[in-house]
């Protein structure tokens, strides 16, 4: 048999052709528009592309006429699979528009939107500079150094985010400094989804609350833990109240393992990966920052870690 075209075409069915046309389409959809991976998944792999049409095969109201709508519509196999590529690309955008970074990259967008500083460039993905930028510059660095030069822009905070509705203005004041700041370090135009990342990470906006016991293999943890605190001198106690409260829940989960990478990072607070990386990058810059303005730092950190190893308060009865 040939293509899908074909296999459709004798069978009137989705077969092994079509199913394996729609996996390469949807990596390569993901590819070029950078979409992030369903829900479950810390990274795109053939699974993840399995579980995206899956999905479109089963939505309600749709489910698998979408490839019979297509193939009545097509002539060929090249015309199949560009009707094929802007069905996934339409469901792909429509379930990140669900997903809270979604809603906070339309947010933001809107903002950056009605503010002359800044300037959209045209073409997918979406990409936003500062006006004052070259018209081709364009960003293509690291994400853990916008992470980590967000958190040094001193004195913003959010203490409102409403989930509907107007943004409060102090709330965007925050938000344009930091992505102020970040195009400038930039120097070019950033992916609209790399700075909800950066964004995310600097005020912790989308990650809930939540305790996750810390465990090491063969007590190595328990062990750095009790050495640090036998060498700690107890003046650091306050200090690393100080930082200790600043800390969000993710990061106070991830400070014994600052020398870990992404992928353990993603495992331990059950994100993805790259979501994970911001995280770690972000509690790096925080302790830089936070430890230079202390002058006894081992003293500080060992009572830092000391908080980690301490069992979470017993809920109330």
């Amino acid at each position: 048999m040939g293509g899908a075209y074909e296999e459709l075409s004798q069978t009137g069915q989705l077969g092994p052709e079509t199913f394996e046309l729609l996996r390469r389409l949807v990596h390569q959809v993901r590819h070029s528009s950078g979409f992030p991976p369903p829900e479950g998944y810390a990274e795109w792999d053939d699974d993840a592309a399995y579980d995206v049409i899956t999905a479109m095969l089963t939505r309600e109201g749709a489910g698998q006429r979408f490839v019979t709508s297509c193939f009545a519509l097509a002539t060929d196999d090249a015309s199949l699979e560009r009707l094929f590529l802007t069905s996934i690309k339409n469901f792909l955008i429509d379930e990140a528009k669900k997903t809270p970074r979604g809603k906070l990259r339309r947010r933001i967008a809107r903002l950056m939107g009605t503010d002359a500083s800044f300037r959209r460039m045209p073409g997918p993905p979406p990409r936003w500079a500062l006006s004052d930028h070259p018209e081709g510059a364009v960003w293509q660095g690291n994400l853990d150094n916008l992470v980590a030069e967000a958190w040094r822009v001193r004195g913003v905070g959010i203490t409102r985010w409403n989930r509907s509705g107007p943004t409060p203005a102090q709330t965007v004041r925050a938000l344009m400094a930091i992505v102020t700041q970040v195009l400038r370090h930039a120097r070019g135009a950033v992916r609209e989804e790399d700075l909800a990342k950066v964004l995310e990470s600097r005020f912790e906006l989308l990650s809930p609350a939540r305790f996750t016991p810390l465990h090491a293999d063969e007590g190595t943890l328990a062990a750095a833990v009790e050495a640090s605190v036998a060498e700690a001198d107890p003046a650091g106690v306050g200090g690393a109240a100080h930082i200790w409260q600043r800390l969000t829940p993710n990061e106070r989960l991830l400070l014994p393992y600052l020398d870990e990478d992404a992928h353990h990072a993603a495992q331990l607070l059950e994100i993805g990966q790259t979501q994970a990386r911001a995280v770690l990058a972000g509690l790096k810059a925080k302790l830089l920052l936070a430890l230079s303005e202390d002058s006894d730092r081992e003293a500080v950190m060992g009572a830092l870690l000391r908080r980690c190893a301490d069992p979470p308060p017993e809920p109330p009865l």
